[in-house]
């Protein structure tokens, strides 16, 4: 679309405000935008991946190789390759610059795959999340597949090591990367937030966050910020230091004071919503958008404040992931009874006049009356053809009279210049005239007087 056609201030809309655009290609269970955000990923229930081209809404492309429920799907920056994992015990990575035979890359697991990231600068390697197993580090550089499992129990100090039975009961249940890559951020089902070193497989900080399951874990497109959905029905984002989003070739240290602090608090006191899935909004993250359990409506809140922006209302079913476009105001998010995808926008009027300074713009639509020789533009020499024509034609002296539904006949009286004003001429034809004289009028008289037998 041309931008010198749409308004500058329709473009500095922070947020979408109207349901635009219904997708649907069997029933969707996850979405995801690749950085560009031409592209749309949908992962479904028969284990299917389908890609989307956001511009004009249409299927792109068919991955299959799943043959149950997709749970996961990450993708790359540069935006060649998604990975994908269901409930199959596979995650699956997809080279879209090839087709057919070495296009995807399998890996079995022994359990169902709970989520799989791809890291930012190797495309070889990922982190995947087992149900009910320990987290992986995933690298596939290599014709055999290298597993590296990673610790679950927090790091905790020394005075509290009676404790470390309770924490080995503990399971991570989601994991990523930091922007930089040099370090994994875990979530466990107690609320524990573990950070583990990618060299050396390490935990080197933990903390509570959550007195619940931490269920998601997001981080915004620059990095700068984390945000968590956890079953005690609160959203938390929190403020990452510079070294876990600095990008460095070798990987950083972690200074003494080093400690996560938690930003800013999101809920529904009111009602006690349980979030179903939570995410950024595109650009800086300066707005967080939560989809809820047994609800259709989305809520939008600014990160710094807190406070509550928008809530944007749908249709009358459960949302469970919805993604944000990363340059637009823009949100998709997947209908659980239909498994429909849903996008929310802002309508973007278009300026006519920045192509034409003359052109006037209407608030609404108004009927237009064309001026009778508006587009009857002839030349001279025909105007006056068609004006002797007109004057040559026989005149129609009746027409069909809708009032009585009968012909009705037109008759004209006219005033004969040569003769005595008192001497009308009746007209009743085609230009014929009739003088009655006043000799044939007296004689008349004398002959109605005499009657017949006067001749």
């Amino acid at each position: 679309m041309n931008l010198s056609l749409l308004d500058p201030f329709t473009l500095a809309h922070e947020f979408p405000d109207t349901l635009q655009a219904q997708l649907r290609s069997g029933h969707s269970t996850v979405i995801r935008f690749n950085r560009k955000g031409d592209l749309l990923a949908s992962g479904r229930v028969d284990g299917t991946v389908v890609l989307f081209d956001v511009e004009t809404n249409s299927l792109a492309k068919v991955l299959r190789g799943h043959i149950r429920q997709v749970q996961y799907l990450s993708w790359s920056s540069c935006g060649r390759y998604l990975i994908s994992c269901a409930q199959d015990f596979k995650a699956i990575r997809w080279d879209l610059g090839k087709t057919g035979e070495g296009a995807s890359r399998t890996v079995r697991f022994s359990a169902p795959v709970y989520c799989a990231e791809l890291h930012p600068d190797n495309v070889n390697l990922f982190v995947s999340s087992l149900y009910e197993d320990v987290p992986h580090l995933v690298d596939i550089s290599s014709p055999q597949t290298q597993k590296h499992a990673l610790p679950t129990a927090p790091l905790r100090p020394a005075s509290s090591a009676t404790r470390a039975v309770s924490d080995s009961k503990q399971l991570t249940t989601c994991s990523i990367f930091t922007h930089n890559g040099h370090f994994i951020l875990t979530g466990t089902n107690k609320g524990w937030l573990n950070l583990i070193s990618t060299a050396t497989l390490q935990i080197l900080y933990s903390t509570r966050i959550s007195n619940g399951c931490i269920t998601y874990l997001r981080l915004s497109t620059t990095g700068r910020h984390l945000v968590t959905n956890s079953s005690d029905r609160i959203i938390r984002s929190v403020h990452l230091p510079s070294v876990l989003h600095t990008p460095s070739s070798d990987p950083p240290t972690l200074p003494a004071d080093f400690t996560l602090t938690e930003e800013n608090r999101f809920q529904d006191v009111v009602n006690r919503l349980l979030w179903n899935h939570v995410t950024f909004s595109g650009g800086l993250g300066d707005h967080i958008t939560a989809s809820t359990y047994h609800n259709h409506d989305i809520y939008i809140w600014e990160r710094t404040s807190g406070v509550l922006s928008k809530i944007l209302e749908g249709p009358k079913e459960e949302f469970g992931s919805l993604e944000w476009h990363p340059s637009r105001p823009m949100i998709a998010a997947v209908g659980l009874e239909t498994g429909s995808i849903y996008i929310w926008g802002v309508v973007q009027p278009q300026r006519w006049s920045a192509l034409a300074p003359d052109f006037g713009e209407l608030e609404e639509n108004l009927e237009y009356e064309e001026r009778e020789d508006e587009f009857d533009i002839h030349p001279e020499e025909e105007t006056k053809k068609r004006r002797r024509r007109q004057e040559t034609e026989k005149v129609d002296v009746g027409k069909w009279d809708t009032d009585n539904k009968g012909f009705r006949l037109n008759v004209e009286m006219v005033v004969d210049s040569e003769g005595d004003e008192e001497e009308g001429a009746l007209r009743v034809s085609r230009g014929e005239r009739r003088r009655r004289r006043r000799e044939r009028r007296k004689k008349w008289s004398k002959m109605g007087d005499g009657g017949c037998g006067g001749m």
